[in-house]
């Protein structure tokens, strides 16, 4: 069914997308301004991964995984778009900017993650079709583990070694037990969870502020001879997913509230799950490109749904937003 938005989500909503960016970004501002205080947090980004992923199975439900029955051919698209499109673009990017290995590594490595569970919100604000994009993160998230390892290793096994296998283990033990965790304790203490979900955004916003402090430390003293590079590289990463991701929504026939969520999907990335995984296989450095991605694609996140919700304001209502939409908005990374 098709209602309005209620304001007080869309304000919810709103106030979300503002508050992540400028968070992550203090914190990147902290650990390049003070590395010594942050390099020893390099061993926790793991484990605060894991408490991410752990709050995204809490806001999750049965329902989610009912919209991929319901709709399996939208589902599938979103999938193969997103991890052709960006994937590729990763690598494409790397090649042409000619960034140095690590720098390559790391972009690749962003392409290669799962869809960041901000995109719900983001759909929501941008009058897109929700449920499509729930189901796609999810999903997404799901086959992580089977999917970004062999990618990851096809793509960027040129420019570092990859241990795939290695790898998938990793994405297993902080992305994969820790939702599928989450998800079982909605299930068995549903009415607790209930309780506390509205805190669920803002401790997945400290922990992914954490990591992206711990990435920037340890890489601080590279940062000022990469960081326009790195910028030049997410930028168009993240626009020319966006744009690309749309451009499949409406080839494909799914309609304009479909193709809006198909563009968030595509173009905003799990960038906690690539730092995570580039610290861990290659080096603070390499992490660097998923750190500026997890302000980035925030931003301009918000800034193309405010465009689209602008446009559609006046034609037609939104689709009505769902719980894990405004609970998961910053249950990334970001």
């Amino acid at each position: 069914m098709i209602t309005d938005q209620p304001a007080s989500d869309d304000k919810a909503a709103r106030r979300a997308v503002t508050v992540f960016p400028v968070l992550v970004l203090v914190a990147g501002a902290a650990g390049l301004v003070s590395p010594g205080t942050f390099t020893g947090w390099t061993s926790s980004v793991p484990y605060l991964l894991g408490t991410v992923m752990f709050c995204m199975g809490l806001t999750m439900t049965p329902l989610d995984f009912r919209g991929v029955a319901k709709r399996p051919w939208a589902v599938a698209i979103g999938l193969v778009a997103h991890y052709v499109i960006m994937p590729g673009l990763g690598w494409l990017i790397a090649h042409v900017l000619g960034l140095p290995p690590q720098l390559a590594a790391g972009v690749i490595l962003v392409g290669c993650a799962p869809s960041g569970t901000a995109s719900n919100v983001v759909t929501f604000l941008a009058r897109g079709d929700v449920a499509l994009s729930v189901s796609v993160a999810t999903v997404s998230t799901v086959l992580a583990p089977l999917v970004t390892p062999p990618l990851t290793l096809l793509l960027a096994g040129a420019y570092l070694p990859v241990d795939a296998g290695s790898m998938m283990t990793d994405i297993l033990k902080t992305v994969l037990l820790p939702v599928l965790g989450g998800l079982l304790v909605r299930l068995v203490a549903g009415k607790l969870v209930d309780r506390v979900l509205g805190l669920m955004p803002w401790l997945s916003s400290l922990a992914v502020a954490a990591i992206v402090a711990a990435v920037v430390a340890g890489s601080a003293s590279a940062i000022k001879s990469a960081a326009v590079s790195v910028l030049i590289a997410v930028v168009l990463h993240n626009g020319f997913g966006l744009a690309l991701g749309y451009g499949v929504g409406k080839a494909t026939g799914l309609g304009r509230p479909a193709s809006r969520a198909m563009a968030f999907e595509v173009g905003m990335q799990n960038s906690g799950l690539a730092a995570s995984l580039a610290t861990a296989h290659f080096s603070p450095l390499a992490a660097l490109p998923a750190a500026v991605f997890s302000v980035w694609h925030n931003i301009s996140g918000a800034l193309v749904a405010a465009w689209l919700s602008h446009r559609s304001r006046q034609s037609r209502p939104a689709p009505a937003a769902t719980g894990r939409a405004l609970a998961t908005t910053t249950a990334e990374e970001a």
